[in-house]
């Protein structure tokens, strides 16, 4: 069943804040707990083909919860490593024949009869990728962050626009956009109820990511210069992840565009790496971001063990209040509009199920307006902005950076295709 083919403010609203806030709650609230199988009329009667690229860790932890969601069927994969992608092929019940290896492997999963994939390769691959998928009419719903780089993101941008001509669906999982909470508290912001924005700060301070979390170390240990185990590591690769900025702290600064909604004017930044001992990112970061208005965010950022208050979060002030949310606590309003919000509970499977419902409503109704393209695209290059701005030490302006549109060339990739 392939699918081919202004901020709101008080003094232009004709409605009551009231009557405002309590419809935007109710759709966001429906729209996070609608249940998917009544996308078709009554119950959904049957599942869609699903292919897979990338067959590791996330891949397979996602794949569980597209089993539990109970509306698709995994019929083919494609992995760079043939005893990864041939595991999950046993796991998932994918026939072996349809389980392809090497980097040009995702081209021969498109050629099976799929109505959907899903991409969860290093973000570097991310644009190559969705890009191929949207060409060849199959529906995509991507990991975040979209890209490393500025061209991959206006590469992304053009896979939106290319899916939505084909009627065709390009969706990025944020967890956060899921969250009623976020929705409610985020539609409160813009109708006007913290008042002219002040300033703002965003973090996301947590420990050893990818020793601790990911068990990544021991294959640059051994092998620091092998391609292939730098492919297995690639979280702590610079290139292939785009830095812990781009590929986790993108869940912060998404928080923080989506509440602005603009972009930002320029940053400036430091960091520098005291942590890590194998790859070469950074494992500390420090960024100020000037917006329109002469709005100020401050980011900051780190991946080192030794005490954390707090983990992914965003606070932006207004001369009448202020938005707090954490992705892993509570989001509310303090100050002349109070909103209590509540807590995200465990944001990470929750928001991550919720997409995959969404997606597969969106498909099985034909719905390919692809509106959670361009808001996942400013927030990739505001962090690519952050990024690049603390790599010089320095100030860059958003101009700038999509002027220089600087593309990323992993050496990596030449010496596997080599």
């Amino acid at each position: 069943m392939k699918n081919r083919g202004k901020t709101i403010s008080k003094k232009d609203s004709k409605i009551s804040r009231r009557d405002f806030i309590a419809g935007t709650g109710m759709a966001a609230m429906s729209f996070a707990v609608m249940r998917p199988g009544l996308v078709r009329g009554t119950e959904a009667n049957s599942k869609l083909k699903l292919g897979l690229i990338g067959c590791g860790m996330r891949g397979n932890w996602i794949a569980d919860l597209f089993v539990k969601h109970g509306g698709y069927e995994f019929v083919a994969a494609a992995d760079y490593f043939q005893d990864r992608v041939e595991a999950f092929g046993e796991k998932f019940g994918v026939d072996k024949a349809n389980c392809h290896s090497t980097l040009s492997g995702y081209k021969k999963l498109l050629e099976h009869d799929l109505d959907a994939v899903a991409i969860e390769t290093p973000p570097y691959f991310h644009p190559e990728h969705a890009a191929a998928a949207v060409e060849a009419g199959v529906n995509t719903i991507v990991a975040k962050p979209v890209a490393v780089d500025v061209p991959g993101c206006h590469s992304i941008g053009e896979s939106g626009k290319k899916a939505t001509s084909k009627n065709v669906v390009l969706y990025v999982d944020f967890q956060t956009r899921t969250n009623a909470f976020y929705r409610e508290a985020v539609k409160r912001v813009q109708y006007g109820d913290i008042g002219r924005f002040v300033c703002g700060e965003a973090s996301f301070k947590c420990g050893d990511v990818w020793n601790t979390w990911n068990d990544v170390a021991h294959f640059l240990r051994d092998n620091p210069n092998d391609p292939e185990t730098r492919l297995k590591a690639w979280g702590m690769d610079r290139k292939l992840s785009g830095s812990i900025v781009v590929e986790q702290s993108i869940h912060a600064l998404d928080v923080a565009a989506w509440i602005l909604d603009s972009d930002a004017i320029k940053a400036y930044g430091h960091g520098g790496r005291k942590h890590y001992k194998y790859g070469d990112i950074w494992d500390y970061f420090a960024v100020v971001f000037q917006y329109p208005k002469d709005v100020v965010l401050n980011f900051m950022a780190k991946q080192c063990d030794g005490g954390h208050f707090g983990a992914i979060g965003c606070r932006m002030y207004g001369l009448e209040g202020a938005i707090d949310t954490d992705y892993s606590g509570e989001v509310s309003i303090r100050g002349n509009n109070p909103y209590k919000g509540g807590s995200t509970g465990n944001l990470y499977p929750d928001g991550t199920s919720a997409n995959i419902a969404t997606f597969h409503e969106k498909i099985t109704k034909g719905e390919c307006s692809n509106t959670t393209v361009a808001p996942s695209v400013r927030s990739n290059l505001t962090s690519i902005l952050g990024r690049d701005a603390a790599y010089r030490g320095g100030e860059l302006t958003w101009d700038e950076m999509i002027k220089a549109n600087e593309k990323i060339e992993s050496d990596i990739v030449k010496d596997l295709k080599a």
